[in-house]
């Protein structure tokens, strides 16, 4: 690090030498943005000689440049950070689909630590954990002023170990503390199932290097299961995101032609545009997207990119809104920089970034009553005393809609099957 001041030292005697020998008439070449940025370097470099030199306790100068490069990145946005290579590593480990954790993806938001979602069936998941808890303390010390990296160092852990987040949520009176025990989290990226025999259900709970191959297969089994499913629903909800490149191949394996996601940025080369390619083994019958205020990142690509190819109807509540790109660029000695570099943008030119993708229809999540009796007030022919019970049917649709309507899960994903199932009513009635 002192050969790299030394060699700063010499650029910057460079060019004060050559601002005396041809004058400043002939400086041009050095603008006055590059002339502030030697300036303040030399500021920099007599700092940090000074708590060198004088601080009441003896640092370690890399301790000292780390934390100057953590305070510039947190300058820029939430997303962008400085990673150890210890935090490299994680990184690294994450996409791969399993690390040592609670399971949850979080951001600063309005300067809070604040989580964009629970990852299904890990610790913070079960234990309640929504998308939107602010994290104001973990393991009693404030999260103020915290970085999504220290953050992470922090929740993260071996296995068993624990942790307490305090929490705060809307609509609670004092924040409650929850208390965690870390596992191994191995991501299932996909998972199936189907409903009424031929309703494809396929939920991403994140974007890794598998993604689009489990995909695939999923579709596969779900085509010899169903024998051509009537429609598919794509369950996004609560998924943070991942891998853009994951989130372009999930996209084209729906879509025949057509713009996928385009990048801009500062850099030319920032500027990309991914467009979908026919391979024949796309899906033809209609596709639901679930989206929700933890739907984030490459899951808003995919929703975006149906939505504005007329590919899918989009239904749930506003998406997190999570529409910038990070590049993580490696440095010496195993640590990197995860910088923002560009935004996404939906086929028809909307910014995700800060506004999310809005669903076509709108339908807020009614968390499911523990009363497994009826809530609504109206009576039936069923709650009269007496009434003569339904004959029991033979046929092929005598009970299977009935009962596969109450294995649903949550009014949200019956919207969307009823949706299929109504697609098909709609064909009908319009060709007669």
């Amino acid at each position: 690090m002192k050969r790299f001041f030394h060699e700063r030292w010499l650029l910057l005697l460079f060019i004060a030498t050559c601002l005396v020998l041809f004058g400043p008439q002939r400086d041009s070449w050095v603008s006055a943005a590059d002339r502030n940025i030697y300036k303040n370097l030399k500021t920099f470099n007599e700092v940090l000689k000074m708590v060198e030199k004088n601080y009441v306790e003896e640092m370690d100068t890399k301790a000292l440049i780390d934390g100057a490069i953590n305070g510039m990145m947190k300058s820029l946005d939430p997303h962008s950070s400085y990673m150890t290579a210890d935090m490299y590593k994680e990184l690294e480990v994450e996409t791969r689909g399993s690390f040592g954790g609670i399971g949850i993806e979080i951001t600063i938001k309005k300067d809070v630590l604040t989580v964009v979602s629970p990852i299904e069936d890990t610790p913070a998941f079960l234990a309640g954990v929504k998308a939107g808890d602010q994290i104001i303390r973990i393991d009693g010390k404030s999260t103020k002023d915290i970085t999504i990296m220290e953050a992470v160092k922090k929740l993260r852990g071996a296995k068993d170990s624990k942790v307490t987040i305090t929490i705060m949520r809307e609509n609670m009176a004092k924040p409650k503390d929850i208390v965690l025990t870390r596992s191994v989290i191995k991501i299932k990226s996909v998972k199936s199932k189907i409903y009424d025999d031929n309703i494809g259900y396929i939920r991403i709970a994140s974007f890794q290097e598998r993604t689009v191959d489990d995909l695939r297969k999923t579709l596969e089994e779900i085509d010899t299961k169903a024998r051509t499913p009537r429609g598919l629903v794509l369950d996004l909800r609560n998924n943070p995101g991942g891998l853009l490149h994951q989130a372009v191949a999930v996209s084209d394996v729906f879509l025949k032609s057509g713009v996928i996601v385009t990048t801009k940025g500062r850099a030319k080369s920032m500027e990309t545009m991914s467009m979908a390619k026919e391979d024949g083994h796309e899906p033809t019958c209609p596709i639901v997207i679930l989206v929700n205020e933890g739907t984030a990142s490459a899951a808003e690509i995919v929703s975006g990119a149906l939505q504005d190819n007329g590919r899918a109807i989009v239904v749930g509540t506003q998406t997190f809104g999570k529409g910038s790109v990070q590049t993580v660029i490696p440095l010496e000695g195993g640590s990197a920089l995860k910088l923002t570099t560009a935004k996404y943008y939906t086929p028809k030119g909307r910014s995700i970034q800060a506004e999310g993708i809005t669903p076509d229809i709108v339908v807020k999540y009614v968390k499911p009553s523990e009363d497994k009796e009826s809530t609504d007030d109206f009576i039936r022919e069923r709650d009269l005393k007496g009434h003569i019970e339904p004959k029991k049917e033979n046929g092929p649709n005598s009970e299977k809609s009935h009962k596969n309507d109450d294995t649903i899960p949550d009014n949200q994903l019956k919207t969307a099957i009823d949706i299929i199932k109504s697609w098909d009513i709609l064909k009908k009635t319009l060709k007669s």
